[in-house]
């Protein structure tokens, strides 16, 4: 008979393994401060300094949330959404949706995106995000395109993909359904970040090839699942097609184009910004001359852009990896290495392996784009 561990007000109830209460996953409190409006990466992140963790700051008094930082708006916004949101349903919800949630404590959070000040605490991804895509390049541009940017979007989304580059973009129509399709095309990788929740595609026109994505590459979003497309949402999420990347191209827009928004982000970010130029004569191309103008470096080939972005091996590299084998030894020395540079005797100390396999397997993993040799004898992550 099983133990009876349970006593009610009706007798003695016998609990089962199947009945018995499993602590709340982490990640439901990071999807719950992800619905408080007014608390973004810069309060979220006093509250964690705080609090110890997004648990503790969950669950915190309100004298210990004033001692955070937060101000009285922001107090009542979270106070109301405590006592409102299930979090078990809300992480139920994006299992059951198959969905990823990605956030800062996470290995897995994108290299490039972690880099940039104020990155979204939260991310929800459908599809996979994977090594490779440390090398994108975000190619953004107008909704109304010319034929003459249609065009461009189109090579360069391609060229891009042909040489093992992943393109990120919006989805939006114009140019940036045109640089996601023709990465599809190349066989290439392609990311697209949404104004809106990940379950909920927008332009509709663009739902067969968000699908398409699922397989060669993501859909990414930084809002809850059920996030209708606003308007308001669309300039913030701009911050992250930049971040994701290593470069902006702005291909065509206007003065007042959204791709510029894109832009500004990107110098914010210390990116790089290429703009296509376009004639003098076309308002269309009036935005990308005044990037060029302004100090944005004129792109009228991929290979402009490969070379300032030192991506030349890039095509080599994904042929490298794959196929010369992973080897468990290689994912043992990733450990020890960051975005910070480590000398070669540290790696060595901190692996345990002797200094000719140490130096024998940096050079295969160098060739496969894992690792990158930023001057004597240091070593970063690719």
């Amino acid at each position: 008979m099983e133990n009876c561990s349970l006593i009610t007000k009706t007798g003695t109830h016998c609990v089962t393994s199947a009945e018995v209460i499993q602590p709340m996953h982490e990640k439901a409190f990071w999807i719950g401060f992800n619905q408080v409006p007014g608390i973004g990466p810069a309060r979220l992140a006093a509250l964690v300094e705080v609090c110890g963790s997004v648990e503790a700051a969950w669950k915190a008094p309100i004298q210990q949330l004033k001692e955070a930082g937060l101000d009285r708006r922001s107090l009542e916004s979270l106070l109301a959404v405590r006592r409102s949101l299930d979090l078990e349903a809300a992480w139920q919800r994006v299992v059951q949706a198959g969905v990823q949630v990605f956030t800062w404590d996470d290995a897995e959070y994108p290299d490039n995106l972690r880099q940039v000040p104020l990155s979204p605490p939260v991310l929800y991804v459908r599809g996979q995000l994977v090594d490779e895509d440390r090398l994108a390049v975000a190619l953004v541009g107008t909704r109304q395109a010319s034929a003459y940017g249609r065009e461009v979007a189109r090579r360069l989304g391609q060229e891009l993909a042909q040489n093992g580059i992943t393109v990120v973009s919006g989805l939006a129509l114009g140019i940036d359904a045109i640089a996601h399709e023709a990465a599809l095309a190349a066989g290439g990788r392609t990311i697209a970040v949404l104004g809106s929740g990940v379950d909920q595609i927008y332009p509709l026109q663009n739902r067969k090839m968000a699908q398409a994505m699922l397989t060669q590459g993501a859909l990414v979003s930084e809002y809850p699942l059920g996030t209708r497309p606003e308007a308001s949402n669309f300039p913030p999420r701009n911050r992250i097609i930049s971040g994701l990347s290593l470069a902006v191209v702005v291909v065509e827009a206007g003065q007042r184009s959204g791709a510029l928004i894109t832009a500004k982000f990107a110098a914010e970010q210390s990116r790089d910004v290429f703009a296509v130029p376009g004639s003098i004569l076309q308002p269309s191309s009036a935005g990308c001359n005044a990037l060029i103008q302004d100090g944005a470096s004129p792109l009228l080939s991929v290979a402009d852009l490969l070379d300032q972005l030192h991506l030349e091996r890039a095509a080599v590299q994904k042929e490298a990896r794959q196929t010369i084998p992973a080897d468990p030894t290689e994912r043992r020395l990733l450990e020890h290495l960051s975005s910070e540079p480590i000398y070669l005797d540290e790696i060595v100390r901190g692996a345990a392996m002797p200094a000719a396999q140490v130096s024998s397997l940096l050079a295969m993993m160098e060739l496969k784009g894992l690792v990158r040799q930023v001057s004597s004898m240091r070593y970063v992550r690719g």
